[in-house]
């Protein structure tokens, strides 16, 4: 069997409403709270993969990258733009506004309130 990522947990400030600002941005789907307590807010990335949201008390922020297609990365970028979400190139500047990323013809970070740094990455 080939190994796959499941879900992993990313710490947060608010569960639920950094949870749904995540997936705001990405365009996708939150999930009824699950745990045994019902501590997390998961957010369905893909078939197989979930980012479950817990509240923390002082919560230190994970970097989290995904590649997605040149569609998606529009659409993204729109979202962040409509919303006035600071995003920019660099993870040392990620609210300089560019999308010229290192790495790939067009990526960008953006962050939450828990210092989470996200990263979208499209191959053009």
């Amino acid at each position: 069997m080939a190994v796959t990522l499941n879900h992993t947990i990313v710490p947060a400030v608010d569960n639920e409403r950094a949870a749904r600002f995540f997936a705001g941005v990405m365009g996708l789907t939150c999930l009824p709270p699950a745990g045994a307590r019902g501590h997390f807010i998961p957010v369905q990335v893909n078939d197989s993969l979930t980012l479950d949201y817990m509240t923390v008390e002082v919560p230190e922020g994970h970097h989290l990258a995904f590649d997605v297609d040149p569609t998606t990365f529009d659409e993204i970028l729109a979202r962040l733009q409509e919303t006035g979400v600071p995003y920019g190139n660099s993870p040392a500047d990620p609210a300089n506004g560019r999308i010229d990323h290192p790495l790939c013809p067009r990526g960008l970070f953006f962050v939450d309130e828990a210092r989470n740094l996200y990263e979208v990455m499209s191959p053009g």
